[in-house]
């Protein structure tokens, strides 16, 4: 079944789930494997080096620097890969609330990790973003 465009639709039915777990970023040279002691949630391999975002207790395990200590959001919608303006409609209206997003679109829903401990505040946010507006 594909993914939904509209982004009314996506607004009204993204349903946001706070994960459990806080989440950290870290960096480790682009020459390094990742170890099979870790169990990395997102990899990202990039010019710089490969982005890790694990487990925050998986990166101290591992004596591994870390940033950005943070919740995951999932929007449970099934979003399309080439919707337009869901991602910014959600970022503009965290950006407005002054919380911080790092956002990741993966097959069937968007993700978005913000500061740990701003998640209530942010699932607040984006609950009344999905609530119906009543004339």
């Amino acid at each position: 079944m594909p993914g939904e465009r509209d982004l009314n639709a996506l607004l009204k039915h993204m349903k946001p789930e706070l994960r459990p777990g806080i989440f950290v970023f870290c960096a480790i040279p682009t020459d390094k494997p990742v170890t099979t002691a870790l169990n990395p949630l997102l990899t990202f391999r990039e010019q710089e080096g490969t982005t890790l975002v694990i487990l925050r207790e998986e990166a101290e395990a591992a004596g591994l620097p870390y940033a950005f200590p943070s919740r995951l959001i999932t929007l449970t919608v099934h979003s399309a890969l080439d919707a337009v303006g869901f991602l910014a409609a959600i970022t503009a209206r965290l950006a407005e609330a002054g919380i911080s997003v790092n956002a990741v679109s993966a097959f069937h829903h968007d993700h978005l990790f913000v500061p740990a401990e701003r998640a209530d505040e942010a699932m607040v946010v984006l609950r009344k973003m999905s609530e119906p507006i009543h004339l």
